[in-house]
């Protein structure tokens, strides 16, 4: 018989480890008063304020795959920034490169010999061969659907139920009973969904192809598998079909592999021979310094050019850009990072820890005969509240229960282990030890216990 979480004694262990929290974090409790007399929200990032806790927990440093909060406690980090510090907190290669460069200034508008040696270290990783920069993944989905729209003359970008691709205005979409609708608690923010819009579950060719037939759909914005809501892997022969389907319909392909970079060294693009026309990539490629790329075609990269080529000594802004794109100091870090970080040594030692995770989650699980289930994707696991892996975002959404996520998050948190506070992600760093992973374990096991009790 499955065990069951009983939503009072969810609630009273809440209580419990919100009563723990307050104890344990004094200071923490300081700030956020203090936050609140200038910030929104009381957090410079409303984000920052997601985390089940009464009031943030306050970071007073990092390093490898530890946080300290400003009252001395130290955490296992397996949230990682949501990806942003996937390769460590101060990590020594990276650190050495901010400090190196930052005494030859950040930023002056100008290309550098950094810049060169990105983009071809961009080509050899990823196979794309033509690369421009961005300040964040949300902005270089803006830009990849740009070109999409320049090169097909179309408005709609498709997008798959549940995804996300940050702050992008035209894929906070739902379909609510064959109404596109913004999803639940963002703006519509005057966007005309029914014109430049679409989305349909993922890993369904049939709804697909039949969203592609009406030949308005500009590009088809996809991570390679889907992340944000839960895991949900691609099913056999999906991106053949979707590369088949979209290059039929004349539409183009954007991979977005901002959390799928955890799949290894040439993210899940390399490993699965995805063929897109744009490839993004976003938080963690600079060591944590905002920073985003987006390779194309030749194709892409012609309409792109053709588009701010300047004339008549004029600029060629374009729409494309931003003044702090591409500088000096950020593409020296990441060349560093490249070069030096991002290696295949330290995706085996970090994929290999994820497998021990993986396995140690399952163990909680069948011991307490949960009826949860645990996937993983190279070095990123998580674990969703049903018995079999989601076949799209639909599946997944209906698998997540708030209370019991909360509940267990607080718990880990005030044993020292921080995971992801949208979702039981958890992410392995080069510096990341198998004992830390077995602290994960136990503290997991411990919830389960508890709450059973």
């Amino acid at each position: 018989m499955t065990a069951t979480m009983d939503p009072a004694r969810l609630e009273q262990v809440l209580a419990e480890e919100e009563e723990r929290y307050r104890r344990r974090t004094p200071r923490s409790a300081e700030l956020a008063v203090e936050g609140r007399r200038s910030l929104a929200g009381g957090v410079p990032l409303h984000w920052m304020g997601n985390w089940p806790t009464p009031y943030p927990l306050f970071m007073g440093g990092a390093a490898g795959a530890q946080v300290t909060d400003v009252d001395g406690h130290e955490y296992v980090d397996l949230c990682l920034g949501d990806t942003g510090a996937m390769f460590g907190h101060a990590h020594p290669a990276v650190r050495e490169a901010m400090i190196r460069h930052a005494r030859r200034g950040a930023t002056a508008m100008l290309p550098t010999a950094d810049g060169n040696a990105v983009g071809r270290l961009l080509q050899e990783r990823f196979g794309l061969p033509l690369w421009q920069l961005a300040t964040s993944a949300t902005d270089a989905n803006r830009f990849a659907i740009r070109m999409c729209r320049l090169a097909t003359g179309r408005d709609k970008v498709l997008v798959f139920a549940g995804k996300y691709h940050g702050s992008v205005d035209e894929t906070h979409v739902v379909d609510v009973n064959g109404r596109l609708e913004p999803q639940p608690g963002v703006s519509r923010n005057a966007v005309d969904f029914d014109r430049v819009s679409a989305v349909v579950e993922f890993n369904d060719v049939d709804a697909l192809e039949k969203a592609l037939a009406g030949g308005d759909v500009a590009c088809v914005l996809a991570e390679p598998a889907m992340t944000n809501i839960g895991i949900v892997p691609a099913v056999d022969g999906y991106h053949d079909a979707l590369r088949e389907l979209t290059r039929a319909a004349g539409t183009k392909l954007i991979i977005d592999e901002t959390h799928t970079i955890s799949t290894g060294p040439g993210g899940y693009t390399r490993a699965h021979d995805l063929d897109p026309d744009v490839f993004v990539l976003g938080k963690a490629i600079a060591g944590g310094i905002p920073a985003a790329v987006y390779g194309m075609t030749e194709e892409m990269a012609g309409t792109l050019t053709d588009y701010t080529r300047k004339e008549n000594h004029g600029s060629s802004h374009g729409g494309f850009g931003g003044t702090l794109v591409g500088n000096a100091l950020t593409l020296h870090v990441m060349r560093t990072v490249l070069e030096e970080v991002m290696t295949p040594a330290a995706y085996d030692h970090m994929i290999g820890l994820a497998s021990r995770c993986e396995a140690g989650v399952q163990e909680v699980i069948a011991r307490h005969d949960l009826g949860w289930h645990v996937t993983r994707l190279g070095a990123r696991c998580e674990y969703l509240f049903a018995p079999s892996v989601p076949r799209n975002g639909g599946e997944a959404k209906a698998a997540r229960n708030p209370l019991l996520n909360a509940t267990l998050h607080l718990f880990l948190l005030n044993r020292g282990v921080l995971l992801t506070p949208f979702h039981s992600m958890v992410l392995m760093c080069p510096a990341t030890t198998a004992a830390d992973v077995d602290r994960h374990t136990a503290a997991l096991d411990e919830f389960v216990g508890t709450v059973l009790a």
